[in-house]
């Protein structure tokens, strides 16, 4: 499988001069299996030239899959191309509530005075589904996802196709619960998505310094992205999710970071960076 970064920003979109070399889109990644099939983790505002994108190939049959409902994994999903195309087929997957359905949570973005436009209006077909409590298939490929450690329900998902496996973890602190490197893997948050995994995009929004000031905000230190990696066995670490008052000049000073902490390792942690493709 190929997959396509098209939005590794957190919290907010940063455009400008200062954000050119990694991108200031939020979280959007295109998961492209071997027969066509298309799968989108998230919908930050990089989904919307996704969209433009997909309807150029002829893409309409689209799996979107949402890890949580923040407005930065959300907020292009208004903006999507193929949801204005009656032939488009689209199925939307998100953590699920205990007090309203997917569908109602979405359709809040959707209505005055937040967009002008109703859900229910939109030409394409659109089905809404509770993420399976176990693991499912998707035109071949097999997804996992769980509960991770960030504030509201929050999931991690894992692809795998064939022999090849990509973790998405992509808002997470598994460092809340104590030192990752002084637990057993069963025991931290989201092992289990990103166990052995080819690559993992994961969370990486703070600096060793600023997280001691940010602890329980829901993301992780560059130092914990990259233990995490370690204890779960990931062999291709990208560090994700960077934080909009982080220059590219300061995320490159926070990849230095990572790697130094990750002397030793067969490959070292990269950062992600719209636009990057990658095959597994």
């Amino acid at each position: 499988m190929r997959f396509t970064i098209w939005g590794c920003r957190g919290s907010l979109p940063t455009p400008g001069p200062s954000t050119v070399r990694y991108g200031g889109n939020t979280s959007c990644l295109e998961v492209l299996l071997e027969n066509g099939t298309v799968l989108v983790l998230d919908a930050g505002t990089g989904i919307r030239p996704l969209g433009v994108e997909l309807l150029e190939r002829g893409v309409r049959n689209i799996h979107i899959l949402l890890t949580h409902l923040h407005l930065d994994h959300l907020e292009g999903l208004r903006y999507f191309a193929p949801l204005f195309d009656e032939r488009a087929k689209l199925e939307i997957w998100g953590p699920r509530s205990p007090l309203f359905s997917l569908r109602q949570r979405i359709v809040r973005s959707f209505s005055p005075p937040l967009f002008p436009i109703d859900v229910r209006r939109v030409p394409a077909q659109v089905g809404f589904h509770d993420v399976p409590r176990h693991p499912w298939t998707i035109d071949g490929a097999v997804l996992s996802a769980e509960l991770v450690a960030h504030p509201g329900p929050t999931l991690g998902f894992r692809v795998e196709s064939g022999t090849s496996s990509v973790a998405y973890l992509p808002d997470h602190e598994p460092a809340l619960g104590g030192p990752i490197a002084h637990r057993s893997r069963d025991w931290v948050s989201g092992s289990s998505l990103a166990e052995d995994a080819d690559v993992l995009l994961h969370d990486a929004q703070f600096s060793e310094g600023e997280y001691d000031e940010r602890i329980g905000w829901g993301h992780s230190s560059v130092g914990d992205a990259v233990a995490f990696a370690r204890s779960s066995g990931a062999r291709r670490l990208l560090l994700f999710h960077h934080d909009p008052s982080h220059s590219d000049d300061v995320l490159e000073q926070m990849q230095a970071q990572a790697r130094d902490i990750a002397t030793g390792e067969d490959e070292a942690p990269a950062l992600a960076r719209e636009g990057m493709v990658v095959d597994v």
